[in-house]
């Protein structure tokens, strides 16, 4: 499956957030999300750009895809 290539900072924040992230600080336009399964914590930093460069994107759906275990097709069907 391709990456999307008009996803922007919003959307993904959302589309995280039902994955269980939660955002934990901002720093300039940078936002630090973690997510926290069986005591093991997971922090994202997510570009806060419009869009968001797919190769950027494409690296934090793989790390997302490869902690909560969700194939990443499946992932980019559901953002």
């Amino acid at each position: 499956m391709k990456v999307p290539r008009d996803v922007n900072a919003d959307v993904l924040i959302a589309f995280l957030q039902r994955h269980g992230y939660t955002v934990v600080r901002q720093t300039g336009s940078h936002i630090r999300m973690e997510a926290t399964r069986n005591e093991n914590v997971h922090g994202i930093t997510v570009p806060n750009h419009k869009p968001i460069k797919i190769g950027t994107l494409s690296q934090i759906m793989k790390d997302v895809s490869s902690f909560i275990k969700i194939h990443i097709t499946e992932l980019y069907r559901q953002l």
